[in-house]
C-alpha cells in the first residue's frame, strides 16, 4: 500500500508545490510520508524549503477540512460505516470524541500534535458544527510548525528520509509541549496587558 501511495505522490511531484498541496488534501495519504519526502526534494534542490512548508501547511489544512465536512454533514454513523475506506477506525473516532469533550474547540489546534487523534480530531469539530473559519485558522497555525519540522527532518535525513517517521515521533511530544506552553503564555500575557491598560 505504501508503494502505491508513494507512486501517487511521485506523480503529483510534477505539479511542484500545487502537487504537494493536492497530496496532503487526501486524508488517506499520510502527512508523515509526504512531508519527509518533500524534505528530500528540498535536499535535492527541487524545492525551496519555505515554499514547501507553506504548500504543506495549506494542504495540511485542506485535508482536515474534508473530515470536518464528513463529521458535520455525515455524522458519526456515516463515519463508522464508511470511515474504514479512508483508514479511519471507530476507536480513533472515540479517542477524538473524548479529547474534544475534555478540551473543546482548542482541539483543532492542540490535537494536531498528538498521535492517535491528530487526523480524526477534525470529525468531532465537524459534528459539533464548530465555526469552519475558526477550525481552519487553528488547523493552519498548528500545521505550520508540524510541517516545518517534518520537512526539515526530511531535508536533514536526505536519502534516508523514510527513517524520519520514527525519529519525529520521539520529538513530537516535547515540541508540542513547548508550543502549547508558549501559546498559553502568549494568551496570559495578552490578557494581563489588557487588564493593566483598562
Amino acid at each position: 500500500m505504501e508503494e502505491l501511495i508513494l507512486s501517487f505522490i511521485e506523480f503529483l511531484k510534477q505539479f511542484s508545490y500545487l502537487g504537494l498541496i493536492v497530496a496532503l488534501t487526501f486524508e488517506f495519504v499520510p502527512a508523515e510520508l509526504v512531508l519527509p519526502l518533500a524534505g528530500f526534494w528540498v535536499y535535492e534542490g527541487d524545492m525551496n524549503y519555505w515554499l514547501a512548508v507553506l504548500a504543506g501547511t495549506v494542504g495540511g489544512t485542506f485535508g482536515p477540512l474534508t473530515l470536518y465536512a464528513l463529521g458535520r454533514y455525515g455524522g458519526r454513523p456515516f463515519l463508522i460505516k464508511y470511515g474504514k475506506y479512508v483508514f479511519i477506525k471507530e476507536k480513533e473516532i472515540d479517542a477524538a470524541d473524548r479529547f474534544f469533550d475534555k478540551y473543546g474547540a482548542g482541539v483543532a489546534f492542540f490535537g494536531r500534535f498528538l498521535p492517535g487523534v491528530r487526523t480524526t480530531v477534525s470529525v468531532p469539530c465537524g459534528m459539533t458544527k464548530m465555526n469552519v473559519w475558526v477550525f481552519s485558522i487553528y488547523t493552519f497555525i498548528a500545521m505550520f510548525p508540524i510541517t516545518a519540522f517534518y520537512i526539515y527532518l526530511g531535508k536533514q535525513f536526505g536519502p534516508q528520509w523514510k527513517d524520519v517517521g520514527a525519529k519525529a515521533e520521539e520529538y513530537m511530544l516535547p515540541v508540542a509541549g513547548v508550543i502549547v506552553v508558549a501559546t498559553i503564555l502568549f494568551f496570559v500575557v495578552k490578557k494581563t496587558r489588557k487588564k493593566t491598560t483598562a
